[in-house]
């Protein structure tokens, strides 16, 4: 007999630019006191101490690339869970993942083939980007506004360069065009304007709203365990 728990998606959760698989970490514990199964990415796009620092760093199709591999190793079915910037590499995946169910855009880029996110913000696109871009100098008010001091401090403290490809190559598969998907708009973000978020939330099948800004994951980790369980849920029902 299959239990409920054993027919539920695993939540494959893909962190944004700058973070790591640790910021994920409180979002998890809540999620698995539900019964729920989670995995995480590590993109290599956000360039840690110990990863080689010539070029070319890596940009979105290396990070697509970590993202399908870690689907290939999850038995049954998937939401994945993109945050910020991850919403480029799960789009770009998905495309080629037969067990994804679902996609959840949280406060993310739920870009179209030949959009990068330079060119989403209208900004220029290099041609050949190097380097990396170093942490918002005021990380601590746009990505953690509502999150409490302490954690805001261990969190800054973790953030790490993003490679500048990532933010400008362009997607080249767009997985949501054939898979379901979901915006969660967050409404008091400062780093990923709301009004950005409505652009790219109308071209999700549905639309969810939470009082955060930028990192609820960290503000908020009950209230979003539970949509993303209530999401999941009427996914496999």
């Amino acid at each position: 007999m299959v239990t409920a728990e054993a027919s539920r998606p695993t939540l494959l959760l893909v962190h944004g630019a700058w973070h790591g698989p640790w910021c994920w970490e409180t979002l998890e514990s809540a999620l698995k006191a539900e019964g729920w199964a989670t995995r995480t990415v590590e993109l290599p796009s956000a360039v840690r101490p110990e990863a080689p620092t010539t070029e070319p760093f890596p940009g979105i199709h290396e990070d697509a690339r970590a993202v399908l591999e870690t689907l290939e190793g999850i038995e049954g079915p998937v939401v994945a869970v993109g945050h910020s910037y991850g919403g480029i590499p799960v789009t770009q995946a998905i495309a080629d993942a037969p067990n994804v169910s679902h996609a959840v855009y949280l406060a993310a880029y739920q870009l179209d083939v030949d959009e990068s996110l330079f060119g989403f913000h209208g900004a220029p696109e290099p041609e050949d980007p190097k380097g990396v871009i170093p942490p918002l100098e005021n990380s601590d008010t746009e990505l953690y506004a509502d999150v409490s001091e302490e954690e805001t401090v261990r969190a800054v403290r973790q953030l790490v360069p993003q490679s500048a490809r990532s933010f400008s190559e362009r997607v080249t598969k767009a997985g949501w065009r054939t898979i379901p998907s979901t915006y969660i708009i967050c409404e008091q973000d400062g780093a990923l304007p709301p009004q950005e978020q409505e652009k790219l939330a109308a071209r999700a099948n549905a639309v969810y709203r939470l009082e955060s800004s930028h990192s609820p994951f960290l503000s908020m980790p009950a209230e979003l365990a539970a949509l993303l369980a209530n999401i999941a849920v009427g996914e496999a029902g």
